[in-house]
C-alpha cells in the first residue's frame, strides 16, 4: 500500500503539469492571435509545439503510468471503477483530438506565419479559418481532461 501513495503523488504532479501546460497554451495562443501580429503568433505557436514536446507528452506518459500503477497497487479495479474508467476514456479522446487535429493545426499555423510566408498580401482569412478550427479542437482537447480531472477528484460515477 505504501507504493500506492507514491504512485498517486507521481500521477497528481503529472496531472498538474499536463493541465497547466494545456490551459496556459490555450490562453497564450488566443492572446497571440488577438494581437494580429504574425511574428507574435509564429513565436507563440513555435513555443506551444515545444511545450507539448517537453511537458504535454511526458505528462501524458507519466500521469498514465502513475495512475495505472496507483490503481494496481491500491487494488482498485480499473475497468469496474467508473471514476477511473470513464476518465481514461475522456483522456484518450482528448489525446486523439490532440494528435489528429490540434497538433497538425499548430504546425499549419506555424508554416503559415513563418517569416518566409509573410507578404503584404498575407491570407488572414485562411489563417483565421485554421485558427478557429484549432480553437474548437483545442477547447475540446482541454475540456475532456478537465472533466476527467473533476470525475477523479469527486470519484463520480461511484
Amino acid at each position: 500500500m505504501v507504493y500506492y501513495v507514491y504512485f498517486k503523488l507521481i500521477h497528481l504532479v503529472a496531472v498538474v503539469i499536463f493541465l497547466g501546460n494545456i490551459i496556459t497554451g490555450f490562453y497564450w495562443m488566443r492572446a497571440a492571435v488577438k494581437t494580429k501580429d504574425l511574428k507574435i503568433i509564429a513565436h507563440t505557436v513555435k513555443y506551444l509545439i515545444r511545450a507539448d514536446k517537453y511537458f504535454t507528452t511526458p505528462g501524458v506518459i507519466i500521469l498514465t503510468a502513475g495512475g495505472l500503477l496507483a490503481a494496481i497497487y491500491g487494488q482498485i479495479p480499473i475497468l469496474k471503477t467508473g471514476w477511473i474508467f470513464l476518465p481514461i476514456v475522456l483522456f484518450s479522446i482528448s489525446g486523439i483530438a490532440f494528435a489528429y487535429k490540434v497538433a497538425p493545426l499548430q504546425k499549419k499555423i506555424l508554416v503559415l506565419t513563418s517569416s518566409e510566408n509573410l507578404t503584404s498580401d498575407f491570407d488572414w482569412k485562411n489563417l483565421m479559418k485554421i485558427y478557429r478550427e484549432w480553437d474548437i479542437w483545442g477547447l475540446f482537447a482541454l475540456i475532456t481532461p478537465l472533466a476527467a480531472f473533476v470525475m477523479m477528484i469527486l470519484k463520480v460515477p461511484h
